[in-house]
């Protein structure tokens, strides 16, 4: 099996058949490098991380859950280092290409799921998503991809970064594939039923580019003709801004306390942007902390009350379409902050979020539309993500 994209660990093209005769017969699916599967090293996205660890006796659960489904895995992909990366650029394994946009980059940290489905060389992959690496690499691939309602889905065997804004997500390139894997990973059935109110997130609107906000236009008055009624709000009265300055606060902190002991012990090498995050973790004042805990309490309660049951709201998924590959740090530096402005709630509120895709942009560039329902509502999200697909046929 060829990997012309770049999508796969090297050495890591398992085949591991699933259990006959389940829901996803007939399906291939990949697993990011920060799930465990029996046999094979986690490598975790930086050569130095397996070092001195025992390798898997037994898969993740999400991998387990999968086979016991009937899909079959057909390998490991590439990720950010240690899942701190929202680009999917990696400087020990490489750039997997993204196909939707060619000399671009895949986004990150789910980068080598999201580049094999999206090149069609498995029908799903599993990612996870803290800051948006599931969501992101959705919108620049063009794929359906979903961060579920943080603390449903059972991370036993995924190698954490930020527990309290880790989770494990999915991707397909279409929505019936997405439905099915989706009914199986969330254990229950998709409804056909819709929820009977959308609303718009001026603010998110318009801090993302112009063309790309305008490229999503189409899909927001299709999405508002399904369910019926629609409105405008701004999602963060207190600014995008200072939301993902909360998410950059904690999020940091905890991937240091995450890693602290390793990097005390094994002194391992990272790429300069890893090293710069996970050291900006390890000096972020306690009052920071305190404050960003107490954002992170105003989000919630927010989002709550914008979503109550039978309400979804959209946003763009990123400002942006993909930056080009191998652009300098001191451009990315400002992109990676203005996509987090737009991926922050996941990660402070925990709401599930379905990427949508389907808009490109003037140069023809994916960019996605996401919907978030209020904790619980993946099912949901999931079957509306089904309607406007079948509204575009």
């Amino acid at each position: 099996m060829t990997d012309e994209i770049g999508a796969f660990v090297p050495g890591q093209r398992v085949r591991i058949e699933g259990r006959a005769g389940g829901p996803l017969s007939g399906l291939t699916f990949a697993a990011k490098d920060l799930f465990a599967v029996a046999g094979v090293p986690t490598g975790g996205g930086n050569h130095d991380w397996p070092t001195g660890r025992p390798i898997p006796d037994k898969h993740s659960w999400a991998v387990q859950t999968l086979l016991d489904a009937d899909a079959t895995l057909i390998g490991k992909t590439i990720t950010d280092e240690v899942s701190l990366g929202i680009l999917g650029e990696n400087a020990f394994d490489g750039t997997p290409k993204n196909v939707a946009a060619p000399g671009r980059v895949p986004g990150g940290s789910s980068s080598g799921s999201a580049a094999a489905v999206a090149a069609g060389i498995c029908d799903t992959a599993l990612g996870t998503d803290t800051g948006g690496s599931v969501r992101v690499p959705s919108s620049f691939c063009g794929l359906h991809g979903i961060r579920p309602t943080h603390g449903r889905i059972d991370v036993t065997g995924m190698l954490p970064q930020a527990p309290t804004s880790d989770t494990t997500g999915w991707f397909a390139r279409d929505a019936e594939t997405f439905a099915r894997v989706s009914a199986v990973m969330l254990g229950e059935a998709i409804p056909s039923a819709l929820p009977s109110k959308l609303i718009v997130a001026v603010d998110a609107f318009g801090f993302a580019d112009a063309d790309t906000s305008e490229a999503l236009q189409p899909m927001v008055r299709k999405l508002a003709a399904l369910i019926g009624s629609s409105r405008e709000e701004i999602m963060a009265p207190q600014g995008l801004s200072v939301w993902a300055r909360a998410q950059r606060s904690l999020q940091p902190a905890e991937a240091y306390a995450t890693f602290r002991s390793w990097l005390d012990e094994r002194n391992p090498r990272f790429a300069f942007s890893v090293a710069k995050a996970l050291v900006t973790g390890s000096m972020i004042p306690e009052s920071d902390k305190v404050w960003a805990n107490l954002m992170r309490q105003e989000v919630r309660a927010r989002m709550k009350y914008l979503l109550p049951e039978g309400t979804i709201l959209c946003l763009p998924t990123t400002p942006f379409p993909a930056p080009k590959v191998g652009l300098p740090l001191s451009v990315l530096d400002p992109l990676r902050d203005r996509i987090t402005c737009l991926c922050a709630q996941g990660g402070l509120a925990g709401f599930p979020q379905v990427n949508l895709p389907g808009a490109r942009t003037v140069d023809g560039l994916p960019v996605g539309l996401s919907i978030i329902g209020p904790r619980g509502s993946d099912a949901t999200l999931v079957a509306v993500a089904r309607a406007m697909e079948k509204a575009a046929a």
